[in-house]
């Protein structure tokens, strides 16, 4: 795997912050550095050895505590595992579960091993499965018998290069599908100890998938010295300490459940609370109270269906324990905040990254006043600029050649001086993809920003297509092919529209072939076809006919244009549309 580099941009003062925080890691003999060994196995040689580091809450039943040493036990007998497979240092190893215990033993065993971890999120659809094990390469698949058959069987034979399918939780002796092996079986025989990997920090070792406007899934790839961020950030961002109880709510199949719900919390030791089943606002203030979680971290989309559900609930609970909540994924909406604080005591604070961020960079720290709406200030160590963009949101460049900074007030795309430990190191197997995220000494997120007077940021909105759903950046070219897999279908346009729980809903537009007429069952057929090929988190929930999908002059579909339309909005600027004015 090729990893590029980016020559780092960042102030000396900005570099020895991420020096400093190298420091509290052990490292490895030789001046390495290992995921696995800083969340996992430091602690199990250690004082902590017997803290609990995982508390997993299944769907019924008991919870399951997981201390440091045993962790380290069961991620060591992963580690043998692969290695009795043949799965070599640097093959890319995708998981696909549940929050269950063998997720969470897999990603770190792997990491030790010195295999490229990918978790994939359990509710995409057969098709964005494939589409991420194909692109990355995959060798090893972790899975669970009603996962793979539902979702992997139906496309195993497009994956020629995926050697290795373990099923998870399946009782020993049990018949199982061609190609595929018992895991637990595997991990009962495969040896507790193991020597970790001796990997750089520059080595590669995380795999996450992000979607674009165009194109297949991006495969953001992250080395083990991206640990440094997670550690740093998490004290900085959500106020870690090492007595506390955490609880990240988000799924390891996006980045956030990654970085924040497995890596960051272990590298300080404390205990983490994973809870298998779906959101329900009850059980959630259930777990607050019962777990006396003292650290919270979720998303907005999650809040707001806990403003839906009503204070009530809150109110039967003792959220005494939680000392710290924060919230990312999407803007945090003022009325939030305002309600967390006043309504359950308990006030959230936003922050901001990307996937190719890899961690926090933009936060309302503890230390912060919470200003309703913003999502705070630049992290020490993280340099931001606002830059120009014209009327179409691209760049704007000076004379000199590179892009213009705005003042306080003004909105532009806000950018990141590269050389902070968690950077993404590349998109697989699209160098030029990657090119194109940096200029001019800046990494360009994509996001439109305004700051204020004190520094504060403020997120305006998306200067592509890219839609915000939920907490996940979802791009339109995955559903709109899959639309036009249909027969009826010649052309279709996917985008965002807003939602008061969700943040975004994704509707599409779709023109037939002729022959076909718009009909309501034509239109549920289609629904149906995104949800069984796409999964419902990617899914449009609303199939509008259109005479034609407006595109620009040069081919673009004009997304914003169908938003606009659907939401009686202002038009814009159409004089690049396609049978417009030349």
């Amino acid at each position: 795997m090729v990893v590029l580099e980016v020559a780092p941009q960042l102030s000396e003062a900005s570099q020895e912050v991420w020096s400093s925080a190298r420091r509290y890691l052990d490292g490895l003999p030789g001046g390495g550095l290992n995921i696995g060994h800083e969340a996992v196995d430091r602690h199990a040689a250690g004082a902590r050895a017997g803290h609990v580091a995982l508390r997993f809450l299944p769907k019924r039943g008991d919870p399951v505590d997981v201390t440091y040493a045993d962790l380290a036990r069961r991620t060591n007998r992963f580690a043998n595992v692969l290695d009795t497979l043949g799965v070599a240092r640097g093959d890319r190893v995708f998981v696909l579960t549940g929050r269950i215990p063998a997720l969470y033993v897999a990603v770190l065993g792997g990491l030790k091993h010195g295999n490229v971890m990918s978790p994939l999120f359990s509710a995409f659809g057969p098709e964005p499965i494939r589409q991420r094990i194909e692109r990355g390469d995959g060798r090893c698949l972790v899975t669970t018998r009603a996962l793979y058959d539902k979702k992997v069987a139906p496309v195993r034979a497009q994956l020629p290069l995926l050697a290795h399918v373990l099923l998870a939780g399946e009782p020993a002796g049990a018949p199982l599908p061609e190609g595929t092996a018992n895991l637990d079986e595997l991990l009962a025989a495969a040896p507790d100890t193991f020597a970790v990997a001796s990997t750089g920090a520059e080595e590669p070792a995380l795999l996450h998938f992000t979607s674009g406007t165009t194109g297949t899934p991006k495969g953001a790839v992250h080395v083990h010295g991206a640990v440094v961020a997670h550690h740093a950030t998490s004290a900085l961002a959500l106020d870690l300490r090492p007595d506390d109880v955490f609880w990240c709510t988000a799924d390891p199949g996006w980045v956030t459940g990654t970085s924040y719900g497995i890596i960051a919390p272990l590298t300080h030791g404390v205990t983490s609370v994973v809870d298998e089943a779906d959101f329900d606002a009850d059980r959630w203030y259930e777990i607050l109270e019962r777990q006396r979680v003292s650290v919270w971290y979720t998303a907005p989309t999650a809040i707001r269906m806990l403003m839906k559900a009503g204070v009530a609930l809150a109110r039967t609970r003792d959220l005494s324990s939680v000392r710290f909540a924060a919230s990312v994924g999407e803007p945090l909406n003022p009325e939030a905040v305002v309600w967390g604080r006043d309504e359950l005591g308990i006030p959230f604070h936003d922050n901001w990254w990307q996937t190719e961020t890899g961690g926090i960079m933009v936060a309302n720290t503890a230390a912060m006043e919470i200003r309703p709406g913003s999502m705070g200030c630049p992290l020490p160590g993280v340099e931001v600029g606002v830059l120009a963009v014209d009327d179409e949101n691209q760049l704007r460049h000076g004379d000199d050649g590179r892009p213009v900074e705005v003042g306080p007030g003004v909105e532009g795309i806000l950018a990141l001086r590269p050389g902070w430990p968690s950077m993404f190191r590349g998109y697989l197997h699209d160098e030029e993809r990657y090119a194109r995220c940096f200029d001019g000494g800046w990494y360009l997120s994509g996001d439109l920003v305004r700051r204020d007077d004190d520094g504060y940021l403020w997120f305006v909105g998306r200067a592509d297509d890219v839609i915000k759903a939920a907490g996940h950046l979802i791009g339109p070219f995955e559903i709109e092919s899959t639309l036009m897999e249909h027969p009826a279908v010649a052309e279709a346009g996917a985008y965002g529209v807003p939602d008061e729980v969700a943040g975004n809903v994704i509707h599409a537009a779709v023109s037939l072939k002729p022959g076909f007429t718009p009909s309501d069952d034509l239109q549920l057929e289609l629904i149906a076809l995104g949800r069984r090929r796409l999964g419902p988190a990617i899914a449009p929930r609303v199939i509008a006919f259109v005479a034609d999908v407006p595109k620009t002059k040069s081919g673009k579909i004009m997304r914003r244009l169908l938003r606009a339309r659907e939401l009686g909005l202002p038009e814009g600027d159409t004089s690049t549309l396609e049978g417009g004015p030349s």
